[in-house]
Order: C-alpha cells, then structure tokens, then sequence
C-alpha cells in the first residue's frame, strides 16, 4: 500500500513502503550517505536501491550533494514529520 501524502501547493506525492522506508531511515541520518549506508539501515538490497532513490530524487525528497551520496531534502523531512 503506498502512502499518500500532499505536498506544498496541494500536489499529492504517493510514496511505496520502501521509499517511505527509506526517508525515514534517512531522516535519522547525519549529512550524505552512500548506498550501503541506506540499505544497512532499511534491510533494503543496495542493488534494489538505486530505482528508489531516483524516484526520490525526482520527487525532490532526496538530493545528491556528491556522487553516490544522498541527502534527504527539507520537503522529505516535512512530507515525513507529516505522515
């Protein structure tokens, strides 16, 4: 079941279980994290990862500030604190 939440100016953003997982997860983190780092604390395949992540990104809950390291956005904290 996918939760659905709504985002600044009412867009609603649908999340999978494992993306919500995921910004979680994320949201316990101190600043960017590699892939292994997401899967050690989601349970979650790294291999599995990297389809999630993108839609994330694109979704703007997630960020790249280098390459291979992910940050969780403010809006992805928000969408999480409001779920």
């Amino acid at each position: 079941m996918a939760c659905k939440c709504k985002k600044k100016g009412g867009k609603e953003i649908k999340l999978t279980e494992e993306q919500e997982k995921i910004l979680r997860a994320m949201a316990e983190m101190e600043g960017p994290v590699a892939s292994k780092d997401i899967s050690e604390a989601t349970g979650i395949p790294s291999k599995s990862l990297s389809c999630r992540i993108r839609s994330l990104k694109t979704k703007g809950l997630l960020e790249s500030p280098a390459r291979c390291k992910y940050e969780i956005t403010e809006a992805g904290r928000q969408l999480i604190a409001s779920s």
